[in-house]
């Protein structure tokens, strides 16, 4: 009932009220300031990504103790750190499969880490890749499938990989000066919008069959040397330069003054690939992308346009499979000379 001073809580004991603070004006102000940014989550010792990047951290030293090299902590984050895309990365590349890694290995590429599946299955390539990682004291990690999958971003791994800096490109000269060192006229692939890595990789297994002396890419709208380029190059990319240009017609021009004919291949040629057109002279063949062809720029730079006659039924050929059977022409000329 209000006003009934003997309920509980009715009353206030003497003395328990809260009177008024001298100073009390700044009080809070600390907690009112807040506790500035939010750290990064790998700073955070109780985050998964700052307790997956510390494991991976202990992985690598335990790999580089065991194979006997340095280790080399900022290599094993950013090979065993977030997923990256298609094992690409500003500081790395992850090359996957046995036959790509051991054409690598053979090239002398610089390696940072051979990663090494747990319980593999042994064949000459593991033999030579293992052998090669001893002779050069190489970082090797022993990982399990599905780390390695990880790694490779669900590539066909065949269960090793390594880790290499990024790709090194040529200038368009230097494909010429390759040529000259081997006493034999220059043979070059030019790609026109060719924006698929696997074409890249496929033209440059093309160019590594047929003794071409390297491929020149634009350095816009253009495919890279990227992971993707490697698996399907089955370690050509170790063998075949590949250069850049800022601009391709350019440099199909400065090729054209130092003596060399260049040969688009289109499907609107008027001439067949069996006449080939100089294909014993210093060549460049220019093959573009699958769906628009070669551009309008590039097209009349060229001395000569060559089709490959095809079934009606499909409309045109990937850059690999058009490289592939042009730089066969050449060489059966070349050889035949």
């Amino acid at each position: 009932m209000a006003g009934n001073s003997s309920r509980r809580g009715a009353t206030r004991k003497a003395g328990s009220k809260k009177g008024a603070q001298a100073g009390s004006g700044g009080q809070g102000r600390q907690a009112l300031e807040g506790r500035g940014p939010t750290p990064k989550a790998t700073e955070r010792p109780y985050h998964p990504a700052a307790k997956r990047a510390a494991a991976a951290d202990r992985r690598a030293v335990a790999g580089t103790r065991r194979s006997g090299g340095a280790p080399d902590a900022r290599s094993s984050r950013s090979a065993g750190g977030s997923r990256g895309t298609k094992g690409v990365s500003a500081t790395h590349e992850i090359v996957s499969g046995r036959n790509s890694v051991v054409e690598a290995l053979r090239a002398g590429i610089p390696v940072s880490t051979v990663y090494y599946a747990t319980r593999i299955e042994v064949d000459d390539r593991t033999r030579e890749i293992l052998a090669a990682v001893t002779d050069r004291g190489l970082p090797l990690l022993e990982v399990s499938k599905p780390e390695l999958d990880r790694l490779t971003d669900g590539a066909v791994h065949q269960g090793v990989a390594i880790q290499v800096p990024p790709y090194t490109y040529r200038e368009p000269e230097d494909l010429l000066d390759a040529a000259a060192e081997a006493g034999t006229a220059p043979l070059v692939v030019a790609l026109d919008g060719v924006t698929d890595p696997r074409n890249l990789g496929a033209v440059l297994r093309s160019a590594g069959a047929f003794a071409a002396h390297g491929v020149l890419l634009p350095e816009r709208r253009s495919a890279g040397v990227t992971a993707s380029a490697w698996k399907v190059s089955a370690g050509a990319a170790a063998r075949v330069p590949v250069a850049r240009a800022t601009n391709l017609v350019r440099a199909l021009q400065a090729y054209r003054a130092a003596g060399c004919f260049v040969v688009g291949l289109d499907g609107g040629g008027d001439t067949d690939v069996s006449a080939l057109p100089f294909a014993t002279d210093g060549l460049v063949l220019v093959v573009g992308s699958e769906g628009k062809g070669l551009s309008r720029l590039v097209r009349d730079t060229c001395d000569a346009i060559v089709s490959i006659p095809i079934a009606s039924a499909v409309e045109s050929l990937n850059a690999g499979v058009a490289a592939g059977i042009a730089l066969y022409e050449v060489s059966r000329q070349r050889r035949d000379a």
